[in-house]
């Protein structure tokens, strides 16, 4: 049966990235369901960092297809205006992760029997600001979910979750790919803003 959950969830997961690459509001209620279904793949793999992002997940998947319903700053041709960051905020999304990686480790590692804990931590803590990044569309959401896919293939690969592992090998390569959408679309979108001027 749970095997039968994480397939679901890794198949939810895949159409999640493919509809966000495409900056398709979907995204959000699809990828509502693969969080509750990971809640359950989590919870029983003993990975609470993992557990406890997949729940707060739950409000932030809300937040982000709130975000973009209200506030999705769509153009002519109805695609998502795609925003970028200063090198100040990079820094302090980084340094935020840094030190929420080092905090949420150490609790795991004193108060739990987490399997990897300040592995787990930071992709739970990268995680979520990615997601807020996302939810955003800060094109650097990509950036942090690229770093999340390569600790996390490690920490699946070694608690022997294939379906998740191989989910997570996939995710990397759409995250290269949204980065490289998302980028062109920019650039688009300062071409048209150029000659509108």
């Amino acid at each position: 049966m749970l095997f039968c959950i994480e397939i679901a969830g890794t198949l939810f997961g895949l159409l999640c990235v493919v509809l966000v690459i495409r900056r398709s509001i979907w995204c959000w209620p699809v990828g509502l369901v693969q969080v509750m279904l990971f809640i359950i793949i989590f919870y029983n793999a003993k990975l609470y960092s993992d557990l406890l992002l997949h729940v707060i997940y739950v409000g932030m998947q809300i937040y982000g297809w709130y975000y973009w319903l209200k506030h999705g700053g769509e153009q002519a041709d109805g695609a998502l205006v795609v925003e970028s960051m200063s090198l100040r905020q990079l820094t302090a999304w980084i340094a935020a992760t840094a030190a929420g990686t080092l905090l949420l480790g150490y609790l795991m590692q004193r108060w739990t029997d987490a399997a990897v804990p300040y592995g787990d931590a930071f992709t739970t803590v990268a995680s979520l600001v990615a997601q807020f990044l996302l939810a955003r569309k800060f094109l650097e959401n990509w950036l942090f979910w690229i770093v999340v896919d390569v600790v996390a293939i490690g920490i699946y690969y070694y608690k022997n979750l294939q379906p998740t592992t191989v989910l997570y090998t996939v995710f990397l390569i759409l995250a290269v790919i949204g980065y490289v959408s998302w980028r062109r679309r920019m650039s688009q979108q300062q071409i048209v803003q150029e000659c509108m001027v």
